[in-house]
């Protein structure tokens, strides 16, 4: 066992921030006990109306494990023992010790991995080599190409994601982690900023109102479907990209693959967004698997559109200083 000091701990947290988290509110806190590496749940980041039983938080803690072990490698260190505690446990999520290691492949491609929510370019002749490489090399993931079935998806996640905001409640959360202008004090913080969501000064503007004041009326004049849907930038998309994972599986572990599963389409060239309205409605979860129907013992946990992006693209990473993610030895 190699004991991690607190100047080694600084270097890896600030890799390991940059894994997804829900809403990117960064959920995950670390301390150190005896050289001993603590994950630690941050209780005041919850989202009650999208994520009422708490899987996606404990996903991002997975998320945030797997890019902890990334920095680890990248140190020439590895994970020797990993301890999980059981969700809803008291005391850390995870313990753990370090060894002697190796760097990781995909480590190389943590500053390139973000979510892209433009459009896609169909004039990329080796898009199709890179879906086949990423499909062979990641088992986790159906890949669905066929244009009119991406289209198909592609409109059932703007009719998930009407469902969802219709739920004032489930709006208001999603407004409360948006920061729609520079002005935010968060912008560079956490949540969704403007730039992560490809809207421009004008339009992140009217997301605010369209979002907030103006949605009740916009949907009883039947427009709020229209002005919220996303089935142009969707359909463009080269491929949906089913993320499946083994049924009763700890969410930590399926955080950590989840992670893995992304940086391999960046390894590959692509792009990619998460749709997770579509598993997290009911009807459109069951849409999908009846159309794409997953192997044995699969559970569906996302859907990704993917591809290469139609133009320039600027990578951020809005995140929490590292000072706030650790905290005091114990």
């Amino acid at each position: 066992m190699i004991a991690v000091d607190p100047d080694l701990l600084h270097r890896l947290v600030a890799e390991a921030r940059l894994a997804p988290s829900v809403h990117n509110i960064q959920p995950t806190r670390v301390s150190l006990s005896d050289g001993v590496i603590l994950l630690q749940d941050d209780p005041a980041r919850r989202l009650p109306a999208a994520d009422p039983n708490g899987h996606d938080v404990r996903l991002s803690h997975g998320a945030f494990l797997e890019g902890l072990a990334l920095a680890l490698g990248r140190a020439g260190l590895a994970i020797a023992d990993l301890v999980l505690a059981p969700s809803g446990a008291a005391g850390p999520i995870a313990r753990i010790t370090v060894a002697e290691g190796a760097p990781d492949p995909l480590a190389s491609h943590v500053p390139n991995r973000a979510s892209w929510r433009g459009g896609f370019s169909t004039a990329d002749a080796a898009v199709g080599a890179a879906l086949a490489r990423l499909a062979a090399d990641q088992p986790d993931l159906t890949l669905v190409s066929e244009q009119q079935a991406i289209g198909r998806i592609a409109a059932l996640a703007d009719r998930a994601g009407l469902f969802f905001l219709r739920d004032a409640g489930h709006r208001r959360e999603l407004l409360q982690w948006m920061r729609l202008s520079k002005a935010h004090p968060d912008h560079d913080r956490d949540g969704l900023n403007a730039e992560a969501m490809a809207l421009g000064r004008i339009e992140a503007f009217g997301a605010g109102l369209v979002l907030g004041p103006l949605f009740p009326l916009l949907d009883r004049l039947g427009l709020a479907g229209p002005v919220t849907a996303e089935a142009g930038e969707a359909g463009s998309a080269a491929a949906m990209a089913l993320f499946h994972r083994a049924e009763g599986e700890d969410p930590l572990v399926t955080g950590r693959a989840f992670y893995r599963a992304w940086l391999a389409m960046a390894a590959q060239g692509l792009a990619g967004c998460p749709v997770s309205v579509l598993v997290d409605w009911p009807e459109t979860h069951a849409a999908l698997c009846a159309a794409h129907p997953l192997p044995a013992g699969r559970r569906l946990v996302n859907v990704f559109r993917i591809g290469v992006p139609a133009g320039p693209r600027r990578i951020s990473h809005a995140r929490l200083p590292v000072e706030a993610l650790i905290r005091p030895a114990s």
